[in-house]
């Protein structure tokens, strides 16, 4: 079959050629902060339907992408300016290379015959970038624009999937060319093998105490609906890694919790005991391993299989006794045609303790802690009034624990929530799902310190009328790090208090909605005028700052660490 083109083709200059790719693999959305860096590329957008959202900064677009990513599969597209706008968006990388998201970084780059004379915000991406992307590059010629950004696709969605940085010259991006667009790219899937699948099913029937683990990336909705089926077919106790519980429904009989920051101390005993763990796309790091301690290294105590599409990240840290190297996707559609029912009998009592100590931990009613506005009620009303497929978004402090733990996340495609801990993120997210899915409720829960962080993108969200709700918690200080603090240094208050301004103000003051919530019962009908507004919303919740999480105070770790010195 020949497949060059039977006619001549034009001359485009390389931003139009870029951008002709861009449509070619399947883009429909663009992230940015414009900059004079890479004008030719803006001019191509121009003229192609792609929608285009302008932030306020680079950090927030980068994390915009990051969500399209998490949500689609595909890569999230962003571009940005020279050295400062980099410099702003590595924050994103930085989430998508922990997160295991796919995602392109465009940045405009200096005229070729400048480099290395310390041009106007020159900067060697290679070396910023080497160390947080999968792969980083300059295109120097104009004609390999097409060979580049179709290798793009492929590394940012193969394997483990992560961020591809590409820096593009000025002078480049308005050189001519007469190239054929790269076709669309394909993720490549290899399958398990019989013997493996064999393999599986003999250690499951041979096991008393077995749990699932679930992470990662490279699901998706049949991915998670064919686990779940699986799950069921043999009563088989699931668990889920930190800032993954999208990816089994927390309603099925099987759901046994999710193992992160403050987990069910009743679930990580269980781990510990376990005696086969079926980890599936996930790589087990510090939080979900509760600082390497859950798994033996090198070797885990209980038989490991590791299911993993990265051959890399197999045995680099625990020997897996079955090592499947493939994604979530293709090892479910492996399972679909399994029969497990065989196993099922051996660990249902286990399955049956576990799963009500998960109802009980996870009841909000069940929590009080000091002050007028009370946490775990909320979160008893947000069950009874969102729908099953609202987006939940949040970054980084001890606020997310009430998000994680009391949530029930039924739907995948319904979080957005960094892995890496990276503050920030929740609003732009929120502004990116709703940009992407614009029929679909969407919530961000923020701290008033992780707010601030990329609270400016309030306005990307007016600016293209995104009424999405922002949960603001807002005790005064950075939470996390006090709790911290007070364990370490108890009684010594330093660099952790914060003066808020009135985010209700705030909320009006770039054509939203605002609402100051001060205790429970304001909290319903704020919700739902905020609902009814059609604006994008802030509800300025004022949190007792002794509440430091579901299950202590200020007071009492204060007291502890105190009592421990003496």
């Amino acid at each position: 079959m020949n497949k060059r083109p039977n006619s001549p083709l034009p001359a485009r200059i390389g931003g139009h050629i870029l951008v002709d790719q861009l449509v070619a693999q399947g883009v429909e959305h663009v992230f940015c902060v414009p900059g004079e860096s890479y004008l030719a590329v803006l001019d191509g957008l121009h003229d192609q339907d792609i929608q285009v959202t302008v932030c306020r900064q680079e950090g927030g677009a980068a994390m915009m992408a990051d969500a399209y990513g998490k949500l689609t599969g595909k890569p999230g597209i962003c571009m940005v300016t020279r050295a400062p706008g980099a410099s702003n968006a590595l924050a994103g990388v930085h989430i998508s290379s922990q997160d295991s998201t796919p995602m392109i970084l465009f940045v405009g780059q200096i005229e070729r015959g400048m480099r290395e004379r310390e041009a106007f915000q020159e900067m060697d991406y290679r070396t910023v970038f080497g160390t947080q992307a999968k792969w980083v590059t300059e295109i120097d010629q104009v004609e390999r624009i097409p060979e580049i950004i179709s290798r793009a696709f492929h590394v940012a969605t193969s394997g483990r999937p992560g961020p591809v940085v590409i820096a593009l010259p000025e002078d480049m991006l308005v050189e001519q060319a007469e190239v054929a667009d790269a076709p669309r790219y394909e993720v490549v899937e290899s399958m398990p093998t019989a013997a493996q699948m064999d393999a599986l099913r003999q250690l499951l029937a041979g096991a008393r105490k077995p749990v699932a683990i679930l992470g990662g990336s490279r699901w998706d909705a049949d991915a998670v609906a064919r686990f779940a089926d699986a799950a069921a077919s043999c009563r088989l106790p699931v668990a889920v890694q930190f800032r993954r519980q999208m990816l089994f429904p927390t309603s099925h009989p099987c759901f046994i919790g999710d193992v992160g920051l403050g987990s069910n101390p009743e679930l990580i005993q269980y781990i510990k005991e376990a005696d086969l763990v079926l980890l599936i796309g996930g790589r087990m790091s510090e939080v979900p391993s509760q600082s390497y301690t859950l798994l033996g290294i090198p070797v885990p105590d209980q038989t490991l299989v590791h299911v993993q599409p990265d051959p890399q990240e197999l045995n680099r840290v625990y020997r897996a006794d079955l090592a499947i190297n493939v994604s979530p996707v293709a090892f479910t559609q492996a399972l679909a045609g399994q029969d497990l029912t065989q196993a099922a009998p051996a660990w249902n009592d286990e399955l049956a303790r576990l799963r009500a100590s998960y109802e009980a931990w996870t009841d909000p009613l069940r929590i009080t802690h000091p002050g007028d506005f009370q946490m775990g009620q909320v979160m008893a009303h947000l069950r009874t009034v969102l729908p099953p497929d609202a987006i939940m978004c949040n970054g980084a402090g001890n606020y997310a624990t009430w998000l994680h733990r009391f949530h029930p996340f039924t739907q995948y495609g319904t979080q957005l929530a960094p892995t890496s801990g990276s503050m920030g993120y929740g609003l732009p997210a929120a502004v990116g799902a709703k940009r992407i899915h614009p029929d679909r409720t969407v919530v961000c829960f923020a701290g008033d310190g992780c707010f601030m962080m990329h609270g400016q993108e309030f306005a990307t969200a007016v600016q293209y009328d995104l009424p999405i709700i922002v949960l603001l918690i807002d005790n005064g200080m950075y939470r996390t790090i006090r709790m911290h603090q007070e364990r370490e240094y108890p009684a010594r208050l330093s660099a952790t208090s914060l003066k808020n301004p009135d985010f209700a103000a705030y909320a009006q003051a770039f054509g939203g909605h605002g609402e100051r919530v001060e205790t429970t019962e304001q909290f319903a009908p704020a919700l739902k005028r905020a609902l009814a507004s059609g604006k994008p919303a802030i509800l300025h919740c004022l949190l007792d700052p002794e509440t430091i999480s579901p299950t202590t105070t200020l007071e009492k770790i204060r007291r502890q660490a105190l009592a421990s010195r003496s």
